[in-house]
Order: C-alpha cells, then structure tokens, then sequence
C-alpha cells in the first residue's frame, strides 16, 4: 500500500517537529549559511573587478594586489564557514538520530518481548539501525539546504539587481523550473524507499533466522530449499535498490540540465548585449565588463544551493520512507495504554498480599483475545506451579502480570487495580527466568549485577555458591570477567540458567516468574537450589511433574479454562 500525500504530509511535520528541539542548530547553520552567501558575492565582486581592471583599463597586477589578497582571504574564510557549517549539520544530525533511537529502544521496553516477538531480529536491527541511520541526510544535509536555499538565490538577485536588471530577472524566472521538475521527478520516491526498507528487513531477518537455524537446515536436508528462498529475497532487494537508484540519477540529470540552460540563457544575454544586439538591463543603457563578469560568476552560484537541495531530494523520501515504519512503531499502544486514561500511576507502598482476577481476557498487542475468562484469587504466601500443554496461554499470562500484554477485565494486586498502578515500580519488584535467560554479551560479573548493580562482593559470591557456580567460573579463561559472548556462545544452556538465577537471587523481589528455568538442569542442582528462597511468592511455568510435592498449589490451563485444585489428583 503506497503512501498517501496526507500521510507524506504528516510525516514531514513529524520529522521537522524532532528537528525543532535543536533549533538552535538549525539557527546557527543559517547563519553560517548567510554569511557564506556574503562572501560569495564579495568574492564574485572582487574577481569581476579585477578582470575589469586588467582587461579594460589595462593596469598590471601589482595594481591589484589589493584585491587579490583580498580574494585570498576571503576564500579561505568561505572554506573555513563550509567546514563549520557542515560539522554543525552532522552533528545535529546526530543528536536527533540519537534522540529517536533512544526513544524506540524506550518503547520496544514498554512494550515487552511479547511484541518483540512478533518480528524477526533482522527486522528489529533494520528499524533501529538501518531506518533510523536513513533519516541522517535529512537532518543533517536537506533540512539546513531548505533554509539555505531559500535565503541564498534571493541574496544574489538583490545583489545583481544595482548593476543589471535584466540578468537578475533572468535568474527570478529560470529559478522556479528546477523545483518544479525536481518534485515531479521525486513524486513517488518515498514509496518506492518505503519498499526499500521492506525489502531490506525481509532479507535480513530471513537470512539471520536461517543462519540461526543452519542445523536444522542441514539435518532435514532443506539447505538448497532455503538458499533459493535467500536468493529470491536478494533479488528482490537489489530490484528495490535499483529503483531507489535509478529515480537519484534521473533527478541529478533533470537538475544539471535545467541549471545549464538557465546560466546558458544568461551568458547569451550578456554576449549579445556586448555585440550591440541587445539595449536593455542596464540603467544607464550600457552593460560594462563589470557587470557581466559578477552576474556570470554567480549565476552558477545562485543555482548552486537549489541544485544541492534536488541532490538532497531523495534524502526526504528516503526519510519519509523511514519515518512511516518509524512512526508507526512508536504509536503502537503499551499495555498501559490499552485499558487506562489515568493520569497518576499509584505505587504499590505496602508488601504484596492478593492477586485478584475477575473474569481476565489476555489480549495480544494488536488486542485480539489469548486465553480467558479466567478467575482466580492468590494469598500470599504462595508457591504455584501452572502446567498445561504448549500454546494454552500459560506464558502470556505471566506477560500480563509483567505488564507486557494488555487484557480484558479485572486484575487486582492488593486491590489496585492493574492498568492503574505504576508500571515501572511494579515491575522493580518482580523477578522472572526464562527457559533460555538473555545475557548481555559482556562479563559474567556484569550479568549477575544486572540485578543489583550496587551489590558488595559478599553478595555476589554467596549467590554464586548458591547456584553452584563456583566451579563453571574456576574454569572460565578469565573467572568472572570472562565474556559470555553474543547469545551467550560461550557457555552451556546449563551455565546460562546458572547465572540467570543468581542474577535473581541477588535482586530483592516480592514475587518471581518461572518459565522452566531449569530444564537444564540435573536434579541435585535444582534440589540444591530450591533450598535457597528467592521469594516468599513465585510462579512456576513446568511440564515437570516428577517433582510437583515442592508446590503448595498446582493450576492446569486447558482449553482456556483454569483448574486450580488439582495437587492431590496429581500426587
């Protein structure tokens, strides 16, 4: 579905709007901008007067060394404007670029991995890497273009405007054609980067997927299979890209040609005024050297900036093709957002004592029901194990209690209920373990930290003991310093599950979730564990049942219904 010209619309005011925070930026470049624009003009003066000096009135050039030095220092000066205004361009640039992608990384976290999900890693790494990079040529080159070419011709023209009316009108007229034609050509540019970017996130998470799976792949013989389907996405990625391409050459082609006619015609003009064919422009009815000289030289100055802008065109659509995924992302609701217009969060002050739940509706992101209607009431202290098949909905129950999904009906925590509490300060006291924990690709120290950054070294190894890690860190290259590596490469699922429930252990929580957190493990680790209390309150996802006796209560979910008495049975 192409992009509507509303829609474009929006999307431009969206991208200026983030713009406007460093307006000072952007009022600074201008400045930089004008005062280059000045120079230019002196330097297009200085050089006329000096070919006037030295071809009508015949003095040598130590007559003019004046100037001369003059044209010197003025072409270092413009230099030394162009060097700062383009660092003053990218590092705006950077700074709003840094801004949205922070501001995505903040909404993929509200919205939880539950929406992390639903797209592939290549996608994700496309939108905040790739989509958000496209937007830097905006910022940094079409956005201070605008301002510059809408300042810089109209400067030139009043400057040749004394000396010869005639060129300058020229130049008011011959102007309008270059972004006349350069919207014409650039009309649909945004679409076609908009299939771009589809096309690019396709193929990387496709090829990233495959790569993941290679194993797989090869262990049911589908490796030439898979190759095609590669190639398929390649090729259809090259033929966006060549689109993209071919509409950037055709416009740098539409603007050098109408930039030549338009300094051609001028240039005519001059020369045809010099062999006496033409009597008009000048005010005094006499079109000297000088005159044409300073016209000549800046006519192409005059085009230059609007000639830049149409170079910097596709950078818009390109932008505007990012800034539709990019958008659209961060207007994708939070599970707070969904059931709530309450203003003030409440804070959860008192210890945790009842989970409330009164005909509970687990909705997924785009608010489509899960599982449910489910009533049930937890007093704390408790100790539950919720079983059940894989795809009843057990995980995105758990989501909901994390605040990663939105839901229908009621859902109390000490009779607050859900969607009014404070989000961030709920999830501070709960702790949660998957089936395969992340850990960031830095030490094993660090990862442990991550859930008491401020814990003393005592803390820290009694945790390790605790989940018997003394001896996988003795083995390590470098102990605790040592890095997992990406995915944690480096180290079993066993060690990572490991480390996860010592990160657990060390943050204070008042109710933990467990997702199998220890598929993984031998029996005499998860008896050795269980003697160590995380928390008064947990919450164990299994399909383990050989060791059911440790729960004080046993739920089973099937077919969207809950049974929540069912120990004795299964005992």
């Amino acid at each position: 579905m192409s992009l509507d010209k509303n829609r474009q619309t929006y999307l431009l005011g969206w991208l200026k709007q983030h713009a406007k925070i460093y307006k000072s930026d952007l009022h600074l470049s201008a400045l930089t901008g004008f005062i280059i624009t000045i120079l230019i003009i002196l330097q297009a003066a200085l050089l006329a007067i000096i070919l006037q000096k030295l071809i009508i009135e015949q003095l040598g050039f130590s007559k003019i060394l004046t100037y001369f030095f003059s044209l010197i220092i003025i072409l270092i000066c413009r230099v030394g404007l162009i060097y700062l205004r383009e660092k003053i361009n990218f590092t705006m640039g950077c700074k709003v670029r840094k801004l949205i992608r922070h501001t995505l990384i903040n909404h993929i976290e509200l919205l939880g991995p539950a929406s992390l999900n639903q797209s592939t890693i290549g996608a994700w790494s496309t939108l905040l890497i790739e989509q958000v990079d496209n937007l830097q040529n905006f910022y940094a080159h079409y956005l201070p273009q605008m301002r510059l070419a809408s300042m810089a011709p109209i400067l030139i023209c009043i400057a040749i405007l004394p000396f010869n009316w005639a060129a300058a009108l020229i130049l008011l007229c011959t102007a309008p054609l270059i972004p006349i034609f350069m919207i014409l050509v650039g009309m649909g540019a945004a679409d076609i980067n908009r299939r771009h970017f589809k096309a690019l996130a396709y193929l990387s998470g496709h090829f990233l997927d495959r790569l993941k799976g290679i194993n797989t792949i090869r262990l049911f013989n589908q490796g030439e299979k898979q190759a095609q389907e590669i190639q398929r996405a390649a090729e259809n990625f090259r033929v966006k890209t060549m689109q993209v391409l071919k509409i950037a050459f055709l416009s740098s082609a539409v603007l050098e040609f109408f930039t030549s006619i338009s300094i051609a015609i001028v240039a005519v003009y001059f020369g045809f005024s010099y062999l006496g064919e033409f009597h008009f422009g000048a005010y005094n009815s006499i079109v000297t050297l000088f005159a044409g000289f300073f016209a000549l030289i800046l006519a192409p100055e005059f085009f230059q900036p609007l000639r830049d802008l149409g170079t910097y065109y596709h950078a818009k659509a390109e932008a505007i093709a990012a800034a539709d995924n990019i958008e659209a992302f961060l207007n994708k609701k939070t599970p707070q957002q969904f059931a709530t217009t309450n203003a003030t969060k409440l804070r959860l002050d008192e210890p945790l004592h009842t989970i409330e739940v009164n005909n509970l509706i687990v909705l997924s992101i785009d608010s489509q029901p899960i599982v449910g209607p489910l009533s049930f009431t937890l007093q704390t202290p408790f100790k539950l194990a919720l079983i059940g098949t894989s795809g009843e909905g057990k995980t995105s129950l758990m989501h909901v209690l994390l605040g990663f999904l939105p839901y229908q009906g009621s859902l109390k925590v000490n009779g607050i209920e859900f969607n009014q509490l404070d989000l961030t300060e709920w999830q501070r006291q709960i702790s949660w373990i998957g089936q395969i924990p992340y850990l960031i690709n830095s030490s094993v120290r660090e990862n442990i930290l991550l859930g008491k950054p401020n814990a003393t070294n005592e803390e820290l190894w009694s945790v390790i003991t605790k989940t018997q890690l003394t001896e996988v860190i003795t083995k390590l290259p470098k102990g605790l310093d040592t890095f997992v590596g990406e995915d944690a490469v480096r180290l079993s699922v066993g060690q990572a599950q490991r480390i996860a429930l010592a990160r657990a252990m060390l943050k204070p929580c008042q109710l933990l979730i467990l997702d199998e957190p220890t598929a993984s493990l031998d029996k005499q680790t998860v008896q050795n564990i269980d003697q160590h209390h995380i928390a008064s309150n947990s919450i164990t996802i299994t399909h383990q049942t050989d060791d059911i006796q440790k729960f004080d209560q046993i739920w089973q979910l099937v077919n969207g219904k809950l049974h929540c008495d069912i120990k004795e049975h299964l005992c």
